[in-house]
Order: C-alpha cells, then sequence, then structure tokens
C-alpha cells in the first residue's frame, strides 16, 4: 500500500485501444510462474484530482511503487507542465515490457507524454505526444521497455486535470501464424477483444469482386447538427450487389451512434464494434431529472452500415455522417466503403419461384 499526493487512486482491470510502439525489441517470449505463484497483477490508477475529502489510501499491486504528482512548474515559452510519476519495480527479470494505456481530455495544445527513466535520472525512452487534439475524451496506449526504467513520467500542459486515469499490465509475446496473402496487422494482443485499426488504402482496391475505396482518411470533426455533419461524395461506374460503409468513431455514446444520410435519405444509425463492459474506457454520466446513466467510451471504435442498394445510384453519391441525437461532438476517421459486384467464382444460390 501507498499514499498518493494531491489525488485519489483507484485499482481496476484493463484497457483496449491501439497501441503506440515506444519500442522495437522483441517481447520475452513467456512469463515463468509456478502453480502457487500467478502472474502479475494489472493495474488501474485513478489520476483524477479529487478534493482531499474524497482522496483515500488504496491498495496496487507490489510492482507500482508509488505514484506522484507535481504542481505546474514553468516550462519553456512561459508554459506550465505537470507532471504524474508512477515508480515501477520488475516483478522478476521475466516481465521486460509495461503496456500503458493513458485515458485524458484530449484538447489542443494540452496532449500528454510518457518519459520512461532509469535510476541515474536517464531517459530510457519518449512516447512523442499522445492523442490528436481532437478535444473530446479519448485513451491512448504505449508500450514501455523496462529492463532499465524504474519511473514513468506522464508530463501534460497546464494543471494535469486532464488527465484521468491509467492502466499498466506486463506483456508477453508468443507465435502467431497469418495468411501470407492477406495484409498482415500489427496487432497488440488486448483483453477486451478490440479490432485491429482501420487500414485506409490510398488508391481503390479490388479483391474477390469487392472495391474498396477511401473516402477521406483524416480525422473530421462532427456534431449532431447536419451543419456539423462530415459530408463526402464519391461516383460508382455500375450498381452493386451490396455495398458497406465503415470508419471509426471517437468518444461515441454507444447507444446514440452516428446516424447515416446517402442522397437525401436516412439510412438509420451505424452499428459499432463495441469491447467488453468491463473495459475501463466506458465513461458514465448523469443527466438531471433522467434516471438511468448512459455511456460513452473514451477512445475510438469501428463503426459500419450496410448501405441498401436502392440508395445508391449510378454516378455521384452524397454521404452525410452526423451524430446521433444527445450525443454531442465526436469525431470520424478512416471513412471507406466496401462494393460488392458480381464475381466469375461467387458463391450464390438460385431459387426457383413458387
Amino acid at each position: 500500500m501507498f499514499r498518493i499526493t494531491f489525488l485519489a487512486l483507484l485499482f481496476g482491470a484493463v484497457s483496449r485501444v491501439y497501441a503506440q510502439e515506444a519500442f522495437s525489441d522483441a517481447l520475452h517470449p513467456l512469463i515463468q510462474t509456478t502453480p502457487d505463484q500467478a502472474p502479475a497483477e494489472s493495474a488501474w490508477l485513478d489520476l483524477r484530482q479529487n478534493a482531499p475529502q474524497n482522496s483515500r489510501q488504496q491498495e496496487a499491486p507490489p510492482w507500482v511503487e508509488a505514484v506522484t504528482l507535481s504542481p505546474a512548474q514553468p516550462a519553456t515559452d512561459t508554459l506550465t507542465k505537470s507532471v504524474f510519476r508512477i515508480r515501477v519495480t520488475r516483478p522478476s527479470p521475466d516481465y521486460q515490457v509495461l503496456f500503458f494505456r493513458l485515458f485524458f481530455d484530449d484538447k489542443p495544445g494540452q496532449q500528454p507524454e510518457l518519459t520512461a527513466w532509469d535510476e541515474s535520472g536517464t531517459n530510457v525512452v519518449r512516447s512523442g505526444a499522445l492523442g490528436l487534439g481532437i478535444d473530446l475524451p479519448s485513451s491512448d496506449s504505449v508500450m514501455i521497455p523496462m529492463t532499465g526504467a524504474s519511473s514513468i513520467d506522464i508530463e501534460v500542459p497546464g494543471d494535469g486535470k486532464t488527465v484521468r486515469a491509467a492502466y499498466l499490465d506486463w506483456m508477453a509475446s508468443s507465435e502467431v501464424v497469418h495468411p501470407v496473402n492477406a495484409d498482415r496487422r500489427e496487432v497488440i494482443p488486448e483483453p477486451f477483444s478490440s479490432m485491429p485499426p482501420l487500414s485506409s488504402p490510398s488508391q481503390d482496391v479490388e479483391h474477390f469482386g469487392t472495391v474498396t475505396a477511401t473516402l477521406a482518411e483524416d480525422t473530421i470533426r462532427i456534431g449532431t447538427d447536419i451543419q456539423e455533419s462530415a459530408a463526402f461524395q464519391f461516383g460508382i461506374e455500375a450498381q452493386p450487389l451490396a455495398a458497406l460503409l465503415t470508419f471509426e468513431v471517437a468518444s461515441p455514446r454507444i447507444d446514440a451512434p452516428p446516424e447515416i444520410y446517402l442522397n437525401g435519405q436516412d439510412l438509420g444509425p451505424a452499428s459499432l464494434v463495441l469491447p467488453e463492459l468491463s473495459d475501463p474506457g466506458y465513461r458514465g454520466q448523469m443527466e438531471p431529472i433522467i434516471k438511468q446513466m448512459y455511456f460513452q467510451y473514451t477512445g475510438w471504435l469501428r463503426a459500419q452500415k450496410i448501405v441498401p442498394i436502392t440508395s445508391l445510384k449510378v454516378g455521384t453519391n452524397d454521404l452525410i455522417v452526423v451524430n446521433g441525437a444527445g450525443s454531442g461532438n465526436s469525431a470520424i476517421r478512416g471513412t471507406q466503403i466496401q462494393l460488392k459486384y458480381l464475381w466469375d467464382k461467387s458463391d450464390y444460390l438460385l431459387k426457383a419461384g413458387q
């Protein structure tokens, strides 16, 4: 047990999101344990700066030695920075790489950065700025080599109140096979059945009669009004048999996903690919009068929508993505559409009439 300075500390379980690699060394292939020795626990650190009366001493896994917050100090160009320092000791020499997921408000100019230090004060690794500055609750991940590091700093411009929590877990590797004729996906296994990052081809790609076209790879902010929507135009040369719209959405309200409009028709909401509800990326919110809590996912999720082919037309099509009612602002990225055409080896059944 330990006491944390200036903030409350809670511990829970696990995480999700796409990890930003901070190293290139191989992971240890196997964490050695015995029947009476379980693997090291993961750590959930609540870094919100609560009022002193709400702060209380809490338990942490033994390998987390201390968590402290240094008040904002002047930095370059008259800016101030706050630093959360997490002291870590490896449970055994087999534990070499630490998975670190940070939950924060992704405000422009206040993006956090992780730095790992050794006992001599030497900088072991630096993550670079996390997030995209989209001004939404979000999360991002880094894998940190800990063979020489003993502490991790979370540096954030300002008073540090944009940082909410962190999830830490030790990593191991295993042999993975993949099809040689499919794109290799560098995916970090995560506890909550996460999808791999969405790949956006720079040019139209045809595979087994299906054409994949990127509408916009960039991040686009969206709101709940049509005036705050993301608008796309795309052309098709022939009517497809099926169409699928796919994109990633940041910080969505899970019961009010983005709405899709095509050529002036309301196609309804997209479907979100959700991780398990135990993922700490879910953030509850209550409003006056309304008794039921609703949840926002503070990270990126994949969204998909089957597009009725009767809504498509040969020539130019106009597509609009707007956030669901009552869900506030969000952002989308990697927007793409797949068009399925008849292929010479298509598998289909032709049923006789009655």
